[in-house]
């Protein structure tokens, strides 16, 4: 610090002076050809930049296409809030997440693939599985609706008819009985009958279910291979050397040598009713 302030109050000797605005008055130091005059110099003022104001007024829309554009951005912002809640209740998320689940503890590798890995492979071959659902109903309600051909009501009944459809394929019929006994409801004649807000909890019921069996499928085949290990542990005495560490490589090796992975994710997109 001390090196520094010497350095510039010998520079303010040698070069020049400061003013009494805090401006460095430069003297002696000329370019070929022309002169810099220290008033000139001093008169210099820097200028900021302008920011961009923000209006968060709430006052009334003067024309009512301002009214339609603040309601089109509260409906984005609104569904984007709802995406992963919407991604979890109405897709195939739920018994893709939960059968990678059980695959690895059934596996005992702990963590590994780590919980990320498995959360972006669901993720991946949710939107591979709802891919066609999704085209259906945005050319059904939501291209419509962009080109100002249909209302509000009728883009999100037409939006959400294709993944209604979806939902009433992979549910149970008890499980859908369920829930119509406990909103004393009469028995649906069409798809239009069934409420959203009962469609929802039976669907996820319905996957959840499934989800269990076929993880009960996939600890079998890992569970007689504990059973073999430990049953020789205990014929050779080897009682403290915990099976895991032994039944281990062999799971792995097993689940490779059957492509495992090509044999779960294939039966398991195709376990879905489209």
């Amino acid at each position: 610090m001390l090196k520094f302030l010497s350095i510039l109050l010998i520079f303010s000797f040698v070069f020049g002076a400061v003013d009494d605005n805090g401006n460095l008055i430069l003297e002696g130091v000329k370019e070929p050809g022309n002169s810099i005059q220290s008033n000139q110099i001093s008169n210099i003022q820097s200028t900021s930049p302008t920011l961009p104001t923000v209006n968060l007024s709430l006052n009334a829309p003067k024309e009512p296409g301002d009214l339609v554009t603040t309601l089109n951005i509260v409906i984005i912002i609104t569904l984007l809030v709802l995406a992963p809640s919407l991604v979890l209740v109405m897709t195939s998320f739920t018994r893709i997440i939960i059968v990678l689940g059980f695959l690895r503890t059934a596996m005992g590798t702990q963590q590994s693939p780590p919980t990320q890995i498995l959360v972006s492979l669901a993720l991946i071959l949710t939107f591979f599985i709802m891919e066609p659902v999704a085209t259906k109903g945005y050319n059904n309600g939501i291209k419509p609706y962009i080109a100002k051909e249909i209302s509000y009501d009728e883009a999100f009944s037409r939006t959400i008819e294709p993944f209604k459809e979806f939902m009433l394929k992979n549910t149970r019929e008890k499980d859908l009985a369920l829930f119509f006994r406990i909103r004393k409801l009469e028995n649906p004649k069409t798809i239009n009958d069934v409420p959203l807000t009962v469609l929802l909890p039976a669907f996820m019921i319905s996957e959840l279910k499934t989800a269990f069996q076929i993880g009960f499928l996939l600890y079998l085949p890992f569970l007689v291979i504990d059973m073999v290990v430990s049953s020789l542990l205990m014929a050779l005495g080897m009682m403290m050397l915990p099976p895991i560490m032994i039944s281990l490589p062999f799971k792995i090796l097993i689940f490779i040598l059957v492509d495992g992975f090509n044999l779960l994710i294939g039966n398991l997109v195709n376990s879905f009713k489209m």
